[in-house]
C-alpha cells in the first residue's frame, strides 16, 4: 500500500507522551489513491500523528468498481516500517520483490513487513467482485528493528473473540482479551475487526498501558458514548481497563492500540526513518532503480517514481503526539 500524494509533506511523529482517557474526535482527508480509489486518511493528521505504533490509516469504500479497474497501485518502495492490509470486500493481488504472488481477501490478514527496504504493488484482481472496501495501515518499526530482513505473511486463520449483548471481534495484529493473531509484531499493540450486531451493548476488556483509538467503517456506532459515523476516528488516550460500545443498527469498526511509540520517527511519502538524510538516501535509490528494494515481477505497468523532496529540510511540524 502506498502514500501517491503528489507533494507528501514530512511528519515527524512519536514521542508520545502518556495521557489518562479521552474523546478526541478525529475528521479523517480524502486523498486519490492510485487512478481510481478515493481513500480516507486518518492517521497520521493534525490533531493526532499515531496510536502506539501505528503511524498510517487509510480507510477507503465500499466502492463499486464492477465496470472499473479497482484498486491500481504500481511497484513502489517502503523502508522502517510494516503494511497491514485489511479487506471488508473485495480482492487485493500482492506482489513484492521477494516475490510473493498473494490474493488477500476480506477476513484475511496481508502483513508485509518493509524492514531494511521492499518493494511491492497493489491491484484488484482482472476478474474481481463489484465492491471494494477495506483499510489499509502502516505499524512503524522500533530502532532495533527496523533494518530487519523483509518478509510478507498471509494470515486466513484469524482469532475471534464473541462476547455477550451482540460483539464479535477478529484480531488481526497484536493480542486482545486473551485471543492472539498469528501476524509479527515487534511493539506490543493490537488491531482488531469489531462486528456489532443491532442492538450491541458490551464492554470490550483493555490494556490500561495501551493508548487506543477507533474508527467506523459501516454503520453508526457508539463508543464510549460517542457516535462515530463512517470515516472518523476517536482517540481515546490511556488508562482505560474497558471500552463500551453500543450500536441501533449492525456497524463496523476497527479498534487500533498500543504501548505510546516513544521514539522520534521521520514519515516521508512511502518510508518511515529517523532523520532527513536517510529518507533522501531512500529516496534516491528508489528512483535510480538501485538493488536497495529489489524488483517486483509480474506487474503490468511501470514502477512509481517517488516524487521531489521538499525544498526545506525536514522539521518537526509542532508537538509531536
Amino acid at each position: 500500500m502506498s502514500n501517491l500524494d503528489l507533494r507528501p509533506t514530512p511528519t515527524r511523529c512519536g514521542c508520545n507522551r502518556h495521557t489518562g482517557p479521552v474523546r478526541e474526535l478525529q475528521p479523517g482527508k480524502q486523498v486519490p489513491l492510485g487512478e481510481s480509489t478515493l481513500v480516507r486518511r486518518l492517521l497520521p493528521n493534525l490533531g493526532r500523528r499515531m496510536v502506539g505504533a501505528w503511524c498510517f490509516v487509510d480507510h477507503y469504500g465500499p466502492d463499486n468498481i464492477a465496470d472499473e479497474p479497482g484498486m491500481q497501485v504500481p511497484p513502489h518502495p517502503h523502508l522502517g516500517l510494516q503494511t497491514v492490509s485489511w479487506l471488508r470486500a473485495g480482492e487485493v493481488l500482492h506482489r513484492d520483490s521477494l516475490g510473493s504472488l498473494q490474493t488477500v481477501r476480506p477476513g484475511e490478514l496481508g502483513l508485509m513487513t518493509a524492514g531494511r527496504a521492499i518493494a511491492h504493488s497493489e491491484e484488484s484482481p482482472r476478474h474481481h467482485p463489484d465492491v471494494l472496501h477495506g483499510a489499509q495501515l502502516w505499524v512503524a518499526l522500533p530502532d532495533a528493528h527496523r533494518a530487519t530482513a523483509p518478509a510478507f505473511e498471509h494470515h486466513a486463520d484469524l482469532p475471534v473473540i464473541t462476547g455477550g449483548g451482540g460483539l464479535r471481534a477478529t484480531v488481526f495484529m497484536g493480542e486482545l482479551a486473551g485471543a492472539a493473531s498469528p501476524g509479527t509484531t515487534y511493539t506490543p499493540l493490537v488491531g482488531a475487526d469489531l462486528a456489532l450486531a443491532a442492538g450491541t451493548d458490551a464492554r470490550l476488556p483493555l490494556d490500561p498501558d495501551f493508548e487506543y483509538a477507533a474508527l467506523t467503517i459501516a454503520g453508526a456506532p457508539e463508543v464510549d458514548g460517542v457516535p462515530l459515523t463512517p470515516g472518523s476516528l476517536l482517540y481515546l488516550g490511556c488508562g482505560r481497563t474497558d471500552l463500551p460500545v453500543r450500536a441501533t443498527e449492525a456497524s463496523d469498526l476497527l479498534l487500533l492500540g498500543g504501548e505510546p511509540f516513544e521514539e522520534e520517527i521521520v514519515m516521508w511519502w512511502n518510508f518511515v526513518g529517523r532523520t532527513g538524510d536517510e529518507i533522501a538516501a531512500a529516496r534516491a535509490a528508489w528512483n535510480a532503480d538501485s538493488d536497495t528494494f529489489g524488483t517486483v515481477h509480474g506487474y503490468a505497468g511501470d514502477r512509481l517514481l517517488a516524487p521531489e523532496l521538499p525544498p526545506v529540510p525536514l522539521k518537526p511540524r509542532g508537538r509531536a503526539r
